[in-house]
Parts: structure tokens; C-alpha cells; sequence
């Protein structure tokens, strides 16, 4: 797993984050040292897919980046004539996915496409849909158009599964949680200036939502079942039903 120092010798502009070749090539590590209880968030989405998953049906993960979530549901899901179908924007994120699965020995379980979920792409007789710290990077004015796509494709009884990075509801939390954050990334053997460069580099490309807009979003898209399965500070987990 190369290492991620995206950030460490390079000067950074506002909003110049690109999910390119370079980013691509240290993704896993960025994640790993960047999300809290990574790990753990891919083994709760795939505890909650194995108990949505429906014979005969698809499961998208939406965002699917390097396909480490595909990976682990082709491991661990066995149900009849599922078909695992990654999506992705970034043709660098794709080329990856495709050779970690290959090397996994699931790449016949999945589905790799192409294309930006608030234009042109439609879920289809989906059981489950993922959206792992992907829907923060799509501009708010498509969000609505995204999630309600999600929730005409899904199944009766299917669930939307959706990790964002969030802001507080109550502002004066807000920056309290991110130097908890910081510090976070600190233990994890980033510097302070890196820190600081990927934040100008996000600025105005990730765009959190407050958890209650997260809420209203969901349910103004249709879901009416709809609670958190994690927090962490600036961070959440929330699943939604289709009744």
C-alpha cells in the first residue's frame, strides 16, 4: 500500500482536490489514516447489507473508489444471483478497483461502471445502495436529484446505507470536533501542514451537510425508516428503508 504524502511537499490551491492517478495510487492509506474506525464502518456496511441483501437483485456501491466495500461484500455475501455493481466518476479510482479485485479473486462477482450518479445514471432492482463518504463531494443543488434516484431504484424493504462527514447542528461544536479530528490525523503520522493543505485543496469540492439535512434529504427523497448506525464526531453512519 503506497503512503500517502499527497500533501506533504507540494503547495496546494482552494478547491483543487482531483481524484486523479496520484490520488488513486494512495487512497487506501489516505483512508485508513484519514476516516475514523475505517475499518470497523466497512465491517458494520457489510454486517447491514447481509441482513438487506435480497436474492436475485443488485447492490450498488455508489462512489466505490478503489473497490475495498466491493471486495468485502463479494467475501462475505452469498446470497443467490446478487450482482455487486461498483460506480465510480474517476476512471483513475476504476483502473485500481479493477486490479484489487482481480488480485482478490472476486472480479467475476462484480460490476465496475463509469459514471456521475447526479446525471446520467439510474440504480436499478437494488436490495441495497451504498454511499460511503461519496455523496459530500456531489454539489448540493444535485444532491436531491442523486438520493431520490437511489430511492426509485431500490426495492420495497431495501435500505440506502450513506457515511458523511458532517457539521454539527449546533455550530459552536463544530470547531471543537475538527481539532479532535486533527489530532486524529495527527496520531496518524500526519503534519499539521498536510493537514492544512488537504483542507484548502477540499474547500468547496467536499461540502458536508448538518446531520438534520442529511435527515431531510433522505426523507424528502421518499425514505421514511431512517436512523444513525454510527457517529463520530464529524462523522456519521446513517441507514434509510424504503417501507
Amino acid at each position: 500500500m503506497a503512503k500517502d504524502t499527497l500533501f506533504k511537499a507540494v503547495k496546494t490551491k482552494k478547491g483543487s482536490f482531483v481524484f486523479d492517478e496520484k490520488t488513486a495510487n494512495v487512497f487506501d492509506d489516505m483512508l485508513i489514516r484519514s476516516v475514523p474506525f475505517y475499518s470497523e464502518i466497512q465491517r458494520m456496511i457489510v454486517e447491514l447489507t447481509k441482513s438487506f441483501v435480497r436474492n436475485n437483485s443488485n447492490v450498488y456501491d455508489i462512489g466505490c473508489s478503489t473497490g475495498t466495500t466491493l471486495m468485502n461484500l463479494a467475501k462475505n455475501i452469498d446470497k443467490k444471483g446478487i450482482k455487486l455493481i461498483g460506480v465510480d466518476l474517476s476512471n483513475a479510482m476504476l483502473r485500481k478497483a479493477r486490479r484489487k479485485l482481480e488480485r482478490s479473486g472476486v472480479s467475476d462477482r462484480c460490476v465496475l461502471i463509469n459514471a456521475d450518479v447526479s446525471q446520467d445514471f439510474e440504480v436499478k432492482d437494488a436490495s441495497v445502495v451504498i454511499m460511503n463518504l461519496t455523496l459530500q463531494f456531489i454539489g448540493p443543488e444535485k444532491r436531491y436529484l442523486a438520493v431520490s434516484r437511489i430511492f426509485s431504484g431500490l426495492r420495497r424493504g431495501g435500505c440506502f446505507i450513506l457515511v458523511e462527514k458532517i457539521l454539527s447542528n449546533d455550530a459552536k461544536f463544530d470547531e471543537e470536533f475538527i481539532e479532535f479530528y486533527h489530532a486524529f490525523k495527527m496520531r496518524n503520522n500526519y503534519i499539521r501542514l498536510e493537514i492544512s493543505r488537504k483542507r484548502e485543496a477540499l474547500e468547496n469540492v467536499l461540502i458536508p451537510y448538518k446531520y438534520d439535512e442529511n435527515i431531510r434529504l433522505l426523507e424528502k427523497s421518499g425514505f421514511e425508516s431512517v436512523d444513525s448506525f454510527f457517529k463520530w464526531y464529524n462523522f456519521c453512519g446513517m441507514i434509510a428503508i424504503k417501507e
